[in-house]
């Protein structure tokens, strides 16, 4: 298998230059697909399986799961599915992977799927399919006696509360009557196993998030943007179909937002809301877009902003240069300063606001952790974890986090018209805090 490195574009100035003349009204196609063909793409996520599952005895201990049982059922895939078994289409009416820990012998690991797989046999025994599903698993059961099963249920996010009720009664039914009494959430070994990044996956996510910049520098680029005339629905099209041509996939809709001077407040739950698409981008506007690819399984998540200049200026006004200058002080309170691994969310948290607040810089913050999904499992650093309402999340060395946070500044070019300058940025923690993956906006995109 090519390495991920051979199948890469050099997409940050060979892809800008390249793409100079494209048409505005679509994307101009990349050279080289940013993501390996399928037969590779699956080869890669396999070796990630092989090492993942490496992994989990150890996990499964630490939170006293003598067996975890994920079901995928047909036209309802269960999102754990492609992380714990081969990221295959499965056709089965329903499909069992069941992890046992079976002591001195360690990890027991068996399929019972609908259609027999030799890219599923590779990783789980997997009994002929004759057999039916419900008596292997009973038997399985009989064999271990495991005093705890682990279950998607009872969590506080969807990847941990996915079982449907029709799978829990035919496990009740496969188990007997008194196996629900050994039902326990499998929500924080999830967690664990899905906020768990592995070496081998740094590169390619890496090379996830360039694409990122890369798409949205050109869509905050005059070779999207006219000002005047363009609106903010032509953008958000123009990333659909540049998705489409890079060959990867999005988990949620791009989304912009629009600032101008003398505009009425804007704001909706303490956020800049987002902008209609029929809105028509004018000079001296900021915009802001909200974007992220999928690939290989993996999600990015990417905020930057752009300003339109007037006629006359080469640079945005001082005063919103300012702005984000303050927004650049907030990311380097959070992931420098404040950040390390082992400490709570919260606390860091706390550390970060009471810097701003005695620097007088309005802020607020609102990070997630990245990789497996786009809001995935782990420790967010944000104003709800500061309320504690739930055990205190401990930052992991290693894992993925969106540094997404804003501040709101007065521009004195504006009339002191507050301006909230927005980024996110993927980065990945350290034993000196968080690291962006490629460097953070130092200025503003400049739309002439």
């Amino acid at each position: 298998m090519k390495r991920w490195r051979a199948v890469l574009p050099a997409l940050s100035l060979g892809c800008l230059v390249a793409c100079a003349t494209a048409p505005v009204s679509a994307p101009s196609a990349l050279t080289t697909p940013p993501v390996p063909p399928p037969s590779q793409e699956r080869a890669l996520r396999e070796s990630w399986l092989k090492e993942r599952h490496g992994l989990l005895l150890d996990m499964m201990r630490r939170h006293g799961v003598a067996m975890w049982v994920v079901v995928n059922e047909e036209f309802h895939d269960d999102p754990l599915t492609s992380w714990v078994a081969p990221p295959l289409p499965y056709a089965g009416n329903r499909d069992v992977f069941v992890f046992v820990d079976a002591g001195d012998a360690g990890l027991q690991k068996v399929a019972l799927t609908g259609y027999a797989t030799e890219a599923v046999s590779r990783f789980f025994e997997s009994p002929a399919v004759e057999r039916k599903q419900a008596e292997a698993l009973a038997e399985l059961d009989a064999r271990y006696h495991p005093r705890t099963i682990a279950l998607a249920m009872d969590g506080r996010r969807g990847v941990t509360r996915s079982l449907t009720h029709d799978t829990y009664r035919w496990l009740v039914e496969a188990l007997g009557p008194s196996a629900p009494a050994r039902f326990v959430s499998a929500a924080p070994l999830i967690e664990e196993y899905l906020d768990t990044r592995l070496p081998g996956e740094f590169t390619p996510y890496r090379d996830l998030v360039v694409l990122t910049e890369s798409l949205v520098k050109r869509a905050l680029s005059n070779e999207v943007v006219v000002p005047g005339k363009t609106t903010v629905g032509d953008v958000r099209r123009w990333l659909y179909d540049a998705l489409f041509e890079a060959r990867v996939g999005t988990w949620f809709q791009p989304d912009l937002r629009v600032q101008r001077q003398g505009m009425k407040d804007g704001f909706s739950r303490g956020f800049l809301a987002v902008a209609d698409e029929a809105v028509v981008i004018q000079r001296g506007d900021l915009l802001h877009v909200d974007f992220g690819v999928t690939a290989l399984g993996l999600s990015t998540d990417w905020q930057k902003m752009a300003y339109v200049l007037k006629d006359g200026e080469t640079d945005a006004p001082e005063g919103l240069k300012r702005a984000l200058e303050n927004t650049r002080t907030l990311q380097d309170a959070l992931m420098l300063r404040a950040s390390r691994p082992g400490r709570s969310s919260a606390d860091v948290y706390d550390a970060t606001m009471a810097e701003m607040k005695e620097r007088g810089i309005e802020a607020k913050v609102y990070s997630h952790p990245l990789g497996a999904q786009g809001h995935a499992l782990g420790a967010s650093i944000d104003f709800r974890a500061a309320s504690r309402s739930e055990a205190p999340r401990l930052l992991r060395k290693g894992s993925y986090l969106a540094v997404e946070l804003n501040t709101v500044t007065p521009v004195p070019e504006w009339g002191g018209q507050k301006v909230a300058v927005m980024q996110e940025d993927p980065a990945y923690l350290t034993d000196e805090g968080w690291r962006f993956f490629v460097p953070r906006q130092d200025a503003f995109y400049l739309i002439h």
